[in-house]
């Protein structure tokens, strides 16, 4: 469950029309300050508890199934357990997952390297846009309107995810992984400019912050922003430059973007249950966030179910199955991996599609805090 989920119950799709803030202060903090305590905290423990290296099963349990795997399934609550929303964008929500599978199935076929790698820089661009689409909403409800501003904004956010992947392409093989071994290209040709850059991207946070200063002098500060930009900045940097273990890259890695994202999807399933209080979201949204995380989780654990029934035979204490059942053949193995990674691919399309502003129905503007619920 998400950090605070139960006092957010209340508090996710209050209006906040002439706020900077999205939720309202307390719980904009909870959700990303808090996510960012919890990741930051986990890596300062990990030493001292044993916990460097190898992600643990517990944390397996933890980070990847119940917060990176269930936040990909909460996207069905915006779109196909949505019966209306479906019938208006049919033709997008069938060919989305038809054309990922299709596109999958050939990368594999081609090169079973292709498809990993395809698919793991596609996740990265997911993330790193994920943190430029919440710094432009805050942007949007502070009233921002300066292209300047908007350009710097944009940079830093780039600068503090771009640098630490930079770093993590001159310095493979790490002890950590997107997906799979080999998935990142290595690019040790461009170790020079590691240091430049990483120049160039202190410059950004000192002219950020300084321009944050000057704003909240004259008293239009926006807090939550800069607390997206702080936590970004100081989680990927820990996570990929600081450190280099599985458990520290996963936790810093997966808690600050599933956790958020969980929060904008409850916000969005109260807000569209009020919208259709017959519907399947509404029914979910009245038995609260307990059962709106569990049945994405089901679905989740599902999911990974399949792929280690199917593909990696690794957890058979928690999907059972035989670890020494044969593997796929190459055939086989072209069809059914990107069909298992249809979930995941479909969210990777899908979420740099509907939360575009001109896509912005009353729902997801309530569940922004653009406009006030329908009850009170």
């Amino acid at each position: 469950m998400a950090p605070g989920s139960g006092s957010l119950a209340g508090a996710l799709p209050v209006d906040r029309a002439r706020s900077p803030w999205i939720w309202g202060p307390r719980a904009d903090v909870a959700v990303f300050g808090g996510s960012a305590a919890l990741a930051l905290g986990l890596v300062a423990l990990a030493r001292p508890l044993g916990w460097v290296g190898i992600l643990p099963a517990w944390g397996w349990v933890v980070f990847v199934l119940l917060v990176d795997v269930t936040h990909v399934w909460t996207t069905l609550f915006r779109t196909y357990l949505d019966r209306g929303e479906l019938r208006k964008r049919a033709r997008l929500y069938i060919g989305v997952p038809v054309a990922c599978w299709a596109a999958g199935c050939a990368l594999h076929l081609g090169s079973e390297r292709a498809f990993w790698r395809a698919l793991a820089y596609t996740a990265v661009f997911h993330f790193v846009r994920q943190q430029v689409g919440w710094v432009a909403i805050y942007r949007a409800r502070a009233g921002e309107r300066s292209r300047a501003g908007r350009w710097l904004d944009d940079a830093v956010v780039y600068a503090a995810t771009g640098w630490p992947l930079l770093y993590w392409h001159t310095h493979l093989p790490r002890a950590f992984r997107w997906f799979v071994d080999g998935d990142f290209v290595r690019l040790p040709m461009l170790a020079s400019a590691v240091r430049p850059l990483g120049a160039f991207y202190v410059a950004l946070l000192l002219a950020y912050a300084g321009r944050g200063v000057l704003l909240g002098l004259r008293g239009r500060p926006n807090l939550g922003k800069h607390l997206v930009v702080a936590t970004t900045a100081a989680t990927w940097y820990v996570g990929i430059v600081a450190t280099d273990s599985d458990f520290e890259f996963t936790v810093s890695n997966v808690v600050v973007h599933g956790v958020p994202y969980m929060a904008l999807l409850w916000a969005y399933t109260r807000a569209r249950g009020q919208e259709t209080p017959g519907s399947l979201v509404a029914t979910v949204a009245r038995g609260g966030a307990v059962v709106f995380l569990t049945v994405a989780l089901a679905l989740a654990f599902s999911e990974e179910m399949l792929w280690d029934r199917l593909v990696w035979h690794d957890r058979p204490m928690w999907f059972g199955g035989d670890p020494d059942a044969p593997l796929l053949g190459p055939l086989a193995k072209a069809l059914i991996v990107p069909l298992l990674a249809v979930p995941q691919a479909t969210h990777y399309v899908l979420d740099a599609l509907l939360w575009r502003r001109k896509d912005t129905g009353p729902a997801q503007a309530r569940a922004l805090g653009f406009r006030r619920a329908a009850s009170s």
